[in-house]
């Protein structure tokens, strides 16, 4: 089966080719780009399909990241899988950003932090224990302040492995120069950010679901969600 795997959660915007058969990815491209994912997220997509030979119609499955990240990004991802998965009467997978991250450096085994910034000291934040049987989470996915994080990541000495756009951040102010620096590490160059390699293979253990089944999750409340709380609260 090919599995087209879409990630615009974050800056990157990323698009990828995977064929269940052979296990390999027949062509992936990601861009770090100032413009909307809606101007660059499909023509990704019919570029790596078409450069590999194939068409639409040959696709099996659409992965997608939908969430956290980006409000704007993630519903961009996501009504562009549910409308290719309208058109081509196939089913869609939802994949957590921060479970797409542990997939996207599976090839470390050993406890894996994919941390993401929200807003302020807030991160959103999952640990996971990579292994060959693939990412198993250690803990809920949450948004926490960012000490809080430190202060669970510090419980033991195992060694931990930290990705996300947020992780940098992180080891700077928590990690760095402290007594647990030797613990931590940073994910490589290709695997610090959301990949789409990482969603196409975490939808291996998701659960397919029809497109108007697919949904975001921003792990926290919209913009107009808090203003209509706000709202009601005044009166």
């Amino acid at each position: 089966m090919l599995i087209l795997g879409i990630d615009t959660s974050g800056k990157t915007a990323s698009a990828a080719l995977f064929d269940t058969q052979s296990c390999i990815f027949p062509a992936q491209d990601t861009l770090y780009t100032q413009k909307t994912h809606s101007q660059v997220i499909m023509p990704m997509c019919r570029k790596i399909i078409e450069q590999t030979g194939h068409k639409m119609t040959d696709l099996g499955m659409i992965a997608v990241a939908n969430g956290p990240g980006s409000y704007t990004g993630l519903r961009i991802g996501v009504a562009a899988v549910k409308a290719m998965c309208y058109a081509l009467d196939i089913r869609c997978c939802g994949v957590s950003t921060l479970k797409g991250l542990a997939w996207n450096n599976i090839a470390y085994q050993g406890k894996i932090c994919a941390v993401m910034k929200a807003r302020g000291e807030l991160v959103y934040t999952c640990t996971y224990r990579n292994s060959s049987a693939g990412a198993e989470p250690l803990c809920e996915e949450q948004i926490i302040e960012s000490f809080e994080l430190a202060d669970f990541l510090n419980c033991d000495n195992e060694p931990v492995l930290l990705c996300g756009d947020g992780a940098e951040d992180f080891y700077n102010k928590y990690c760095s120069g402290t007594t647990f620096d030797g613990k931590f590490r940073l994910a490589p160059a290709m695997g610090m950010l959301q990949n789409a390699a990482g969603i196409c293979l975490a939808s291996l253990s998701g659960n397919p679901v029809e497109p108007e089944e697919l949904e975001v999750s921003y792990l926290q409340k919209v913009k107009a969600e808090k203003d209509l709380e706000d709202k009601n609260k005044n009166k």
